[in-house]
């Protein structure tokens, strides 16, 4: 009877672990997905560089995922006619939340280098196509 419940247990942990992971993938699909849509209605001229993350180490995804949601906050819409796509399209950004914690880095979003906001939005899409590999 104690095998049919450690059996049992076993199987009911084992399937909500094959079910949780690729909930996660379908997230980050999603986020790349929103980042892309960002990049077509952010304004890239006479605007502020912003500070982006590249080629994080492992341990350093949260941080730059940090890095990458307060910069943001500092787009702005190319023209008043995406505004209101735009300002839901920055919600969606900075309410994702990264789970994989990592170590603390040493490096902080200030250390990185300053680029256009269409280059800033690409380096954010391709930090989420390597944490969905």
């Amino acid at each position: 009877m104690e095998r049919i419940i450690i059996f049992c247990m076993l199987f009911f942990y084992s399937s909500m672990v094959l079910t949780a992971a690729p909930h996660k993938i379908a997230k980050y699909k999603q986020l790349f997905k929103t980042i892309e849509l960002l990049e077509t209605t952010v304004k890239d001229k006479d605007v502020e560089l912003l500070h982006t993350p590249e080629n994080p180490v492992d341990g350093c995804l949260f941080t730059a995922v940090t890095c990458f949601q307060k910069g943001t906050l500092k787009l702005q819409p190319e023209n008043s006619q995406v505004n209101s796509t735009f300002t839901q399209t920055v919600r969606v950004l900075k309410r994702f939340t990264f789970s994989n914690r990592g170590k603390q880095c040493e490096s902080s979003c200030e250390s990185y280098e300053k680029k256009t906001p269409k280059e800033f939005l690409k380096s954010f899409a391709k930090l989420i196509k390597q944490v969905i590999r």
